[in-house]
């Protein structure tokens, strides 16, 4: 690989790392797997020296955690107010749903939407439909925050693995 190339790869690397970055906080993009694919590439345009596949697999867990997360905070915010199981169903498919077809109106209010469907078809009243589906936002919210975590920890691990 010549030297010009590498440097191209580094710089596409370094963008998509701080495009993942900040998709960490903008839904819109998808986070922490495009910053992962940064590190991916930055690993394989330094011939995996500084960054070794070792290092890539503790990432790629992370990123995979981190996926994990996405679907499953709001769920389980909705699960832990009481919701029926058809419930979490219905949050983790209006996350899915109103993401793909509203972006980030979508989903913020997706999960909420699709717990209060849920919940008022099976008989619930609105105030304690809502209620679940306040805990599904709370959900998010600690979601969000996991995963600014696994972010820093995932920049942490590949800036030490590159400099040390």
């Amino acid at each position: 690989m010549t030297a010009e190339l590498q440097q191209i790869l580094y710089i596409i690397s370094a963008a998509l790392i701080i495009i993942g970055l900040l998709g960490v906080f903008l839904p819109i993009l998808p986070g922490i797997p495009l910053a992962y694919a940064g590190m991916v590439l930055a690993a394989w345009a330094g011939g995996f020296k500084e960054i070794s596949v070792l290092v890539l697999i503790l990432l790629g867990l992370l990123t995979l955690a981190s996926v994990a997360i996405d679907f499953l905070a709001s769920a389980l915010g909705a699960k832990r107010a009481g919701a029926s199981k058809l419930a979490v169903v219905g949050a983790a498919l209006g996350s899915l749903i109103g993401m793909i077809f509203f972006n980030l109106p979508g989903l913020i209010l997706g999960p909420f939407v699709g717990v209060m469907a849920v919940e008022t078809a099976q008989g619930r009243s609105m105030r304690e439909a809502g209620k679940i589906g306040f805990a599904t936002w709370i959900g998010m919210a600690v979601g969000v925050a996991l995963k600014v975590g696994l972010a820093f920890a995932m920049m942490g691990i590949f800036l030490f693995a590159l400099w040390f």
